[in-house]
């Protein structure tokens, strides 16, 4: 398990836990980040700046800070082939 903050570019991961602001965690359930949600890092701001993150069809960038808060499971690229296929067969 690592913090969303630590996540590469471009790597899909899965909500485990969220411990950020209880003022914070209504906005990012609206805007699709909670628990057992996918989430991917598109960018990085420069310098320690936020993370631009895609939650479905939804795009919006999260302070490192409160990014470091929130605990993800990395998806590996083999174990979401591997799940389509056996959808598909």
């Amino acid at each position: 398990m690592r913090a969303l903050s630590q996540l590469d570019l471009n790597q899909r991961a899965l909500v485990h836990a969220i411990s950020t602001d209880v003022d914070l965690l209504p906005r990012l359930s609206a805007l699709g980040l909670r628990e057992h949600s996918e989430v991917t890092v598109i960018r990085r701001g420069w310098l320690g700046g936020p993370l631009h993150l895609r939650v479905g069809n939804t795009e919006f960038m999260l302070r490192r800070a409160d990014a470091a808060l929130i605990q993800v499971l990395p998806i590996a690229s083999s174990v979401v082939v591997l799940a389509q296929t056996e959808v598909l067969a």
